[in-house]
């Protein structure tokens, strides 16, 4: 079979919709089928289209159904799109009408949807394997930030949480990501020259920044919104804790007793709780424990199973 696979993020990128898009045509190539993938869908000829970001792939959603009315069509959604665009975007909502299927990264994403929605939407949640560590520097307690600096990622409120610490805290919020908002370097730098304790280091190759996340003793995921992040996906396989805004995003992987949330935007909040994993073995041992529940559904081979399944409600045998 033939499958494109539309992304408003271009080839290169290091966003999170490229990296799901590039995983997804992974497992589909795996299961046998033929995948490119496209910013957007320029008439190729193909058997499915799977255009992921209900708002950005629209113009390749009305294209396919002008061009395949009766071809099967899977949308799936993205963080901005399913709790951001949703609610007001008449594209996005035009695209859930016209899919097929619809595909969220966590099963909470599915109450975010349209109840007329729902009954065609499948949850499949993203995996990850673990990298080789990459150690912090002795006696540093380190936090990983694996976020892009944009307003949606609220970076900076991990750095202002460890301005809280006290000076004889050893946390190091070490946040790799690159600057997509216009005056993110300068305020990266800027935070960075003026506390010691948050270290900006910048876009790294997916491999190295997994490797960092895997040697660290923390991950902090500060987003005000998340349709399902691969960073929360990737600690979890690797093992390693997670403290993370209460955000439907983390809370559908994780499931609503983890210990480790903090109310969005609360960087006090949050520096209770790095102070907490420092210092207290038993808290961070129920973080571990909690965040390692998750394991099984981000298993590769789970991720592929829920695609052959899908394909096999778009082309029964």
């Amino acid at each position: 079979m033939r499958i494109v696979i539309a992304t408003p993020a271009a080839r290169g990128s290091h966003k999170g919709n490229r990296v799901t898009a590039l995983r997804w045509a992974g497992h589909l190539r795996a299961l046998g089928h033929r995948v490119a993938l496209a910013d957007a869908w320029d008439g190729a000829p193909c058997d499915l289209l799977v255009a992921l970001h209900a708002t950005k792939s629209h113009a390749s959603v009305l294209r396919w159904r002008e061009v395949r009315p009766e071809a099967p069509l899977v949308v799936g959604m993205a963080g901005t799109d399913l709790y951001q665009d949703l609610p007001a975007s008449p594209e996005a909502r035009r695209s859930l009408a016209l899919a097929t299927r619809v595909t969220v990264l966590q099963a909470r994403g599915l109450e975010a949807l349209p109840p007329e929605i729902r009954p065609r939407a499948r949850v499949i949640e993203q995996s990850a394997q673990a990298a080789p560590p990459t150690p912090p520097p002795q006696g540093v307690f380190r936090a990983c930030l694996l976020a892009h600096v944009r307003a949606v990622k609220d970076a900076f409120l991990a750095a202002a949480a460890a301005r809280r610490l006290p000076a004889g805290s050893r946390v190091q919020i070490a946040h790799l990501g690159a600057a997509l908002d216009a005056d993110a370097a300068p305020a990266a730098r800027a935070e960075m020259a003026a506390n010691p304790r948050y270290l900006w280091m910048g876009e790294h190759r997916r491999r190295e920044a997994l490797s960092v996340l895997a040697g660290s003793q923390l991950l902090v995921i500060t987003s005000r919104l998340e349709g399902g992040s691969n960073a929360l996906s990737e600690a979890v396989a690797a093992g390693v804790p997670v403290l993370s805004t209460r955000i439907d995003g983390t809370v559908g992987l994780l499931g609503p007793d983890h210990p480790g949330y903090f109310p969005v935007g609360d960087d006090r909040a949050l520096a209770g709780l790095l102070l907490r994993a420092e210092q207290e073995p038993a808290f961070l041992a129920g973080l571990r424990r909690s965040t390692a529940r998750a394991r099984p559904l981000v298993e590769p081979a789970r991720e592929r199973e829920a695609w052959r399944r899908l394909l096999g409600e778009l082309f029964p045998a």
